[in-house]
Formats: structure tokens, sequence, C-alpha cells
């Protein structure tokens, strides 16, 4: 099938890369006026490194051409066009829709809106070319394992009204998902809110642990044992249940925030959201906290090293991360910070400067006369590290894991102070 996937979101990354994989004669185009669509694109907006190599590798064989000019798209022989716009670009994405020329002739094009524009955004874009079949797809690809997740997802949510749109949007996606048992269809608006209730929900449970850590480590209790109690009842199951210093990420945020708005706007009174929220900004300074509480209140002159900037491992997004709240936090007390992050450490340093925060070349270098290391990021490479070279790079041995990825008895062991979120 002729596609084009317009835009340069994690979404459009996906796509392209699975759909020239297989075939399709896939063109690329940024959607956004003054935006450039050179190999460089995806590099400026997507933080998936096996993504960025994925497409980087297709981009070499030739397997999808890069849109420079809007003219140059062949808009008279795309079957396909996929808009994976963000939510600020709404008009954009209505601009190109009223760019196209007229539908014509018995075979229908398959429009598909991926772009997150909340409840009606689809039936928006679809009034600007009715005669067209239009389809809602959700964004949910996870980063840091997009691929991945696009691809192993139980059911394909899809908004449909139009039988030659499902007809169409299950031949594009047979590769991947050939039985009908693989699909869930819906009304549009319907798909349009399941996709905000997925991030709403998630982050209930995050925010919910978080909460339940908190007054469990009052308690002397350790809240693995209350997460394990929780995953081993059928109806809860494990996923999302890991306490820690909080949930960032663009997409999640953004539709938290939109779900929130929609339920402020219904007029029904729901709280629900707004309490997930803030439960989730506050956590994200609670190894400052515990780090305010060990000083007794004092941390000017302290250095302190952070590993870990971006708001998940295998990304370099630091997208309303924990780390923006800690460094805000520092600086504000006077203290000097030193980070480490194998992928979003220049994002930091060009966001907040050298003045600012210290950019260590590896882990402990990041370590040399630190008066605390927090942990902000569960990369895998901060698992098991040389225990005796950190005690002997820091000058206090103070370690505070905000994602609980070490025995809290065995670092104790080892001579640290330790303190996780929720352990004893």
């Amino acid at each position: 099938m002729k596609v084009a996937v317009i835009g340069t979101t994690l979404q459009a990354g996906v796509m392209t890369a699975l759909l020239s994989e297989y075939g399709n004669e896939v063109s690329v185009y940024a959607g956004v006026p003054g935006s450039t669509c050179d190999t460089n694109i995806y590099e400026d907006t997507i933080r998936d490194a096996h993504l960025l190599s994925t497409l980087k590798k297709h981009a070499i064989a030739q397997r999808f051409d890069l849109i420079q000019d809007l003219q140059t798209l062949p808009m008279a022989d795309i079957e396909c066009y996929l808009f994976c716009y963000d939510p600020a670009h709404f008009a954009e994405a209505a601009a190109f829709i009223q760019s196209l020329p007229k539908y014509y002739g018995s075979a229908k094009r398959l429009m598909i809106n991926s772009g997150t524009f909340g409840l009606y955004g689809t039936e928006k874009l679809q009034a600007l070319a009715p005669d067209d079949a239009w389809v809602y797809l959700p964004d949910t690809v996870q980063e840091g394992k997009s691929i991945e997740s696009f691809l192993k997802r139980q059911k394909v949510i899809v908004g449909v009204e139009d039988a030659e749109a499902k007809r169409l949007l299950k031949e594009l996606f047979r590769p991947f998902f050939p039985l009908d048992s693989q699909y869930l269809w819906m009304p549009i608006l319907d798909a349009e809110l399941v996709k905000m209730s997925i991030s709403g929900m998630l982050a209930t449970r995050i925010s919910y642990m978080n909460d339940l850590a908190n007054v469990a480590e009052k308690m002397g209790i350790d809240i693995v044992n209350i997460k394990e109690g929780l995953a081993s009842d059928s109806r809860i199951g494990s996923s999302y249940l890991s306490p820690g210093a909080g949930f960032g990420g663009e997409n999640f945020s953004l539709d938290i925030l939109m779900l929130a708005n929609v339920v402020s706007e219904s007029g029904i009174g729901g709280r629900l959201l707004e309490q997930v929220w803030a439960i989730n900004e506050e956590q994200k300074e609670i190894l400052f906290r515990k780090l305010w509480r060990f000083y007794q209140t004092n941390l000017k002159g302290k250095r302190i090293a952070i590993w870990g900037a971006t708001f998940k491992e295998g990304t370099s997004s630091t997208y309303n991360a924990p780390i923006h709240q800690m460094i805000a936090a520092l600086k504000a007390q006077g203290a000097a910070i030193s980070l480490y992050d194998p992928e979003g450490s220049e994002a930091i340093l060009v966001q907040y400067g050298e003045d600012v925060v210290e950019i260590a070349a590896d882990k402990y270098q990041a370590l040399t006369n630190a008066d605390a290391l927090c942990v902000l990021t569960a990369w895998q490479e901060f698992y098991s590290p040389d225990y005796y070279q950190m005690l002997a790079l820091m000058k206090t041995p103070l370690l505070l894991d905000g994602r609980n990825m070490y025995d809290p008895e065995f670092m104790k062991a080892q001579g640290f102070i330790y303190e996780g979120v929720g352990r004893i």
C-alpha cells in the first residue's frame, strides 16, 4: 500500500519502521511548516534508541522516502494517510488535510488519526475530508520499547464507523495482526476516551503505590511485601505497582492532564485524577526530602551525585521527569550537582548549563567527593555497580534509591547508608 506518514512523533517512527519493513511504499513528511524532513528528523523528536537504529537501517536501505517539499509528495497516489501529530499541532493537521486534493473515485483513501487531540479530535478532522475512510488509532506505544509495545499488545484498539475503513486498516496491519480476534473495534469517540483512560488508570496505580509506600515507610513495613501481595491477586496483577520517585513522559503526562480536563469540564465533579497528579508531583521531591532530613536542613555546599535524568530507562527524554524538581530544589539550597545518565545528560546540559549541573563522563566520576547519591532512573548499568569503588569515591556513603533497585539489607552490609522508597 502507498502510505504517507505525517508527523514525527514516537508513533510516527514506529509506523514508518514497521510499514516500510513489510513492503509498503512509505513517504514521511514532518507535517509542520518550517520543519525539515531529513535523516535527522527523528533524532530531534524520538528518544528511543532501538527505534532510532531501526529507522536509520531502513533509511540506508531506502525503504522509505523523506519528503522535504510538500509539492513532491505524490498526493494523488497515496492510498493511506497516517496522521501522527502531537496535541499542540491540531491546526497544522487541519491545514494539511485541507491542502489535500479532493477524493474522487471508487476506492476510498484510508485516513488514520493517530494524534492525541482529545475527544472529538477525529470528528473535527473528518469534517475536513468527509468522503474518505476515517479511523482513530490510539497512540499507546511505550517509549523505550516502542516497537515491541506495539507488536505485543493484546488487542489493537481501533475507533471506526465505516466498513471500508475497517477493511482497509485490516489489510494495512495484516502482517502484524492477521486475526480478527486481535482487534477491538469501537466507535471513534469511545476509542478516544479509552486512550486517555488507559494512561489515567496506570497513573492511578502508580500514585496509589507511592502513597502506600510513604505510609508503609513510616510504619516500618516493607512496601515490597505489599506490592507482592497485591500482585498475587488475579484481579489486580503486577503491572505498574512499583513505587518510586514519580512518573513522567510526554504522552503519559499529557493524556492524564487532558483526561482530567475532560472530567472537569463534564461537570460531574470527579477529583481523582487531580489527586493522582498532585501525588505524583509531590513524589518527585521524595529523595530531596530524605536528603533534607539527613543533613538536618543544611545542604549548602553539599555535593550531590545523581544517577539518571530521563523519565525512564531506554529513552533520552527528560520530559516531566523527577530530575527537574531535584535540580531546582538542590540549587535553591546551594548544593552542587554532579549528574550521569547514559542517554539524557546532553538534554540536561542544554537546558540548565554547566554552571548549574556538572555532567560526568560515567557513573563513577559523578561520585567523586559526593555527600550523597540519588538514583532517579533504573538504567541497567546501575543495577550491579562496583560497591567498593563507590565507597572509595564518596565522601559520605548515603545512597537514596528512587527506583528501589537495590536490596536494603545487602547495601547496608556493604557500608552504605541506604534508603529506598517504602523500604526498611
